[in-house]
């Protein structure tokens, strides 16, 4: 059992939630039964090391048996030492460092796509988390992230999640002028979404939002730049029925992407 809560090893692990640590490493930090256990039931090759309280362990039997299956080794510690690894105040007796595994911008264009969100300077971790569990919920094929988008292995991002990280590919760092030239070449639209753009009613009565489509979402403050912009096929903004200022970006992006679900699967079931 690790019982010193300095020492290398513990360290080591904690430095995760710094960038230039995972970057690095080539790791990052999982924290709680959540994250743990969707880790081992999709990706178990990617947990390097696995520590637990023994009451955390105890009160997991379905994590316990996934790690079993998965050949994952497990480590016990103390309270002290799984608090001093973690990043949140409370962990819930489970800690896991595992393996970054982006895919690479080229491969996702290859699988002929038919749904991905496009994440340009997405900033806030919460946000981006949320994106990414919202692109898996609707069922896209992939979430891109490029210019200066936010660390999908912060331990913020992997907890906003709750584990959709490790159901779709992510791709890290791409340049977005590469990104819509691909999703062009791969017979996708490119879909904008913007405060200035034109109604998402009308495209939809269109059928737009049948089509193949690669949404574009850019920073919470600032939007998307014009030079990005300009890349799209076209740019759309979600209609404000009520009083609302506006929407958060995590929200709107939710909308966007689970409106070209509903109409792709509407067209399949034609």
């Amino acid at each position: 059992m690790l019982e010193n809560p300095r020492s290398p090893r513990v360290r080591a692990v904690a430095k995760l939630t710094k960038r230039s640590a995972r970057s690095e490493t080539g790791l990052f930090l999982l924290e709680g039964p959540q994250a743990v256990r969707e880790a081992l039931s999709y990706r178990p090759d990617a947990i390097v090391e696995l520590f637990a309280t023994p009451t955390g362990w105890e009160k997991h039997p379905d994590i316990r048996a996934a790690a079993e299956d998965g050949g994952v080794r497990v480590e016990y510690v103390t309270e002290y030492v799984l608090n001093a690894m973690a990043d949140t105040v409370t962990p819930q007796g489970l800690v896991a460092v595992a393996q970054q595994t982006p895919t690479s911008v080229r491969e996702i264009f290859a699988a002929g796509p038919r749904l991905v969100a496009i994440c340009e300077e997405v900033r806030d971790p919460g946000n981006l988390g949320t994106i990414i569990r919202a692109a898996d919920a609707a069922g896209a094929d992939a979430v891109v992230l490029t210019g200066r988008t936010v660390d999908p292995y912060n331990p913020k991002v992997v907890r906003a999640t709750t584990g959709s990280l490790f159901h779709l590919p992510i791709s890290v760092g791409g340049d977005l002028a590469d990104v819509v030239e691909r999703a062009h070449g791969a017979g996708m639209h490119v879909l904008a979404a913007d405060v200035k753009g034109a109604d998402l009613l009308a495209a939809r009565a269109e059928g737009l939002l049948a089509m193949p489509t690669a949404w574009l979402f850019g920073n919470e403050a600032r939007g998307l730049e014009p030079s990005s912009l300009e890349l799209a096929d076209r740019a759309l903004k979600l209609p404000i029925f009520g009083r609302a200022e506006s929407l958060n970006l995590a929200t709107a992006a939710s909308v966007c992407l689970y409106e070209s679900a509903f109409a792709q699967r509407a067209g399949d079931a034609v």
